[in-house]
């Protein structure tokens, strides 16, 4: 795809949402959020990012969500909601992937007016102290959910998601504390940033520890990336069962999964750039072994050989890696305190 600016990708957003779905009777309303939210018009669409918006709708959507598609040049990605998902700002306002969505106006179309309400009723209280704690209080329960109820049955693969996903989660806490985006893909490297501003980059080498990618060097993350290439490639083209990450493992979202670990990697940011490589590693093997198993046993050295870089080669190290994180949780927790105390941004009282 050639490189598009911000307001053209909007723009071809909002091309999509009235020619596509507004017609349809369930339609109630649709709003940007994701990271290229808080992105000038006039920049450069960054490389291996979509733009992230929600339909939402007056009953649920059954089926997998849309997710990644191509659009008239630019790369969306579709989630899905229903009114009843946003039924009250109280509701949005403790959740946090929600509340960062509606937290500023970004309304592409709001056919009842309601959504655009809810959106000012949430950007209104969304600073409040209260409401800060309230959400970080959502995350670390997230964390330690997931983390305890960790599945030792599971696929490794799946084994490895259900480990990495509530590892990188840690992230949010401090991301939620600054009242920054949650993002996804480039989680670490936004934690560090904050860490840096509030002048605790000392916590930054424990966040990381936490998922192996301390000491994995530019050189070595390259060759990984090279590798998932190649895994990436085999997953999308014989992928046919249907997963809620589907649509992050075609060739449209190729510059995501493959392009952008590259140019972290040969920018610096090598080890940010592990958690996304992890993760995708895991989702294209869980692909292979449902649709191309002969060739998932054939692939599967590469991804043991990310796995023993980040020292993990068996079910007792993921149990130990996951205690290890729940332990740190009071450390991350304090931090995102000391951060809610230093944010300018946050009303207090």
């Amino acid at each position: 795809m050639a490189p598009v600016d911000i307001a053209t990708a909007r723009d071809t957003a909002a091309h999509w949402v009235m020619g596509e779905v507004r017609r349809h009777e369930d339609y109630r309303g649709a709003y940007f959020t994701g990271s290229t939210v808080a992105l000038a018009p006039d920049a450069a669409l960054p490389v291996g990012t979509d733009v992230d918006l929600v339909v939402v709708t007056g009953r649920p959507v059954a089926g997998p969500k849309l997710g990644k598609f191509e659009h008239r040049g630019a790369l969306l990605e579709v989630t899905y909601l229903s009114w009843e998902q946003l039924r009250s700002a109280p509701s949005v306002l403790a959740d946090y992937h929600l509340a960062a969505g509606l937290s500023r106006d970004t309304v592409i179309d709001d056919p009842t007016g309601d959504l655009r309400e809810l959106q000012a009723q949430v950007a209104r209280s969304f600073a409040d102290e209260a409401w800060v704690r309230r959400r970080c209080e959502n995350v670390r329960r997230r964390i330690e959910t997931s983390l305890t109820s960790f599945d030792t049955t599971a696929p490794w693969h799946d084994q490895v998601t259900g480990w990495l996903f509530p590892t990188g989660v840690t992230t949010h806490l401090l991301l939620v504390a600054a009242l920054r985006n949650p993002t996804v893909r480039l989680r670490y490297l936004r934690a560090r940033e904050v860490l840096d501003e509030y002048g605790l980059a000392e916590r930054y080498p424990g966040l990381l520890r936490l998922t192996g990618c301390q000491d994995l060097t530019a050189e070595r993350v390259d060759q990984h990336v090279d590798a998932l290439a190649r895994t990436f490639d085999e997953a999308a083209a014989c992928a046919r069962t249907p997963f809620l990450f589907s649509s992050d493992i075609t060739a449209a979202a190729r510059p995501i999964a493959v392009d952008a670990c590259h140019e972290l990697a040969r920018r610096g940011d090598h080890r940010e750039a592990g958690f996304w490589i992890t993760a995708t590693f895991a989702r294209c093997h869980k692909i292979l072994a449902t649709d191309a198993p002969h060739r998932e046993r054939a692939l599967r050295p590469a991804f043991a050989e990310l796995l023993a870089d980040l020292g993990i080669t068996s079910t007792g190290d993921l149990l130990t890696r996951a205690q290890e994180t729940v332990a740190a949780l009071p450390l991350v927790w304090r931090t995102a305190e000391e951060i809610i105390a230093a944010n300018p941004g946050i009303t207090r009282g």
